[in-house]
């Protein structure tokens, strides 16, 4: 593990494993947790002062929130299996996961006062869209934007071919520049395809006092804590990762590197 922003997959987890917070990354408040449950197994969780955003990476599961449950949620076998299906949970809110043949949730919280009930986000619910072009072509899924209530998260998944580039042209998110730029961290949570690839995360900031990379495998994470963020799947492996922004507001507004931009406008 690099201290504070890169976190290696912990073969051996289960039941609630924290994986990325404030107390042992640079983070300023975005946290990431992941819930492996076995057949018939059961978590429950209340969190104070933060909001939670429950996305099922693979099976199914129970979920219960403020009285209501969502029955047998999710379903895919694996995160390149289909869209994800996802509840929130406010501030401040008891949850109950159960699930009766054993799933895998990711857990992300950030700071909030309580705000409104508990909701699923089917995955008929989730935004598909196809980004960039040739070698940098990928297909994000957005789970959790503005539309949707929330005090600051922002919540999806990108799906990244073999070889391929996202997050690209490198851009950044950590000025509070409104309407220009926000001020806003990123965490990515990576599964490959097949489980034994890997691939490339770069992190720089304008001034190269942050610039370096990481190799990321399966069930890596890396928190971005400012700067640009390119990524890039070993040829040949599917690359997924599950990411979260926290911050200040819910606008995700973005500058790309000025070095770069130029092959977003090419003919």
């Amino acid at each position: 593990m690099t201290a504070g922003i890169h976190f290696k997959a912990d073969a051996a987890r289960s039941g609630l494993v924290d994986v990325l917070n404030p107390s042992n990354s640079a983070s300023e408040g975005l946290e990431l947790s992941l819930l492996s449950l076995s057949s018939g197994q059961s978590h429950a969780a209340v969190s104070e002062g933060l909001e939670s955003v429950l996305v099922v990476l693979a099976g199914r599961c129970d979920v219960v929130a403020a009285g209501t449950d969502w029955r047998e949620i999710g379903g895919r076998e694996n995160v390149f299996a289909g869209r994800a299906a996802t509840v929130y949970v406010p501030a401040g809110c008891e949850y109950r996961v159960h699930s009766d043949a054993g799933a895998e949730v990711a857990v992300i919280r950030a700071p909030a006062s309580h705000l409104g009930v508990p909701y699923l986000i089917g995955p008929e619910d989730v935004e598909v869209v196809v980004r960039g072009r040739d070698s940098h072509r990928r297909e994000v899924h957005t789970i959790l934007d503005r539309g949707r209530p929330a005090a600051s998260l922002i919540v999806g998944e990108t799906f990244n071919e073999a070889g391929g580039w996202s997050s690209y042209p490198p851009h950044k998110h950590d000025v509070d520049d409104l309407p220009r730029q926000a001020l806003l961290q990123e965490v990515y949570h990576f599964r490959l395809d097949p489980a034994q690839g890997f691939g490339v995360q770069r992190i720089y900031s304008p001034e190269r006092n942050l610039d370096t990379a990481y190799v990321v495998e399966n069930g890596d994470s890396v928190l971005i804590p400012y700067g640009y963020h390119p990524v890039v799947a070993g040829a040949g492996y599917r690359l997924y990762y599950l990411w979260a922004l926290a911050g200040r507001g819910r606008d995700l507004k973005m500058v790309e590197d000025p070095a770069h931009e130029w092959i977003s406008h090419r003919a």
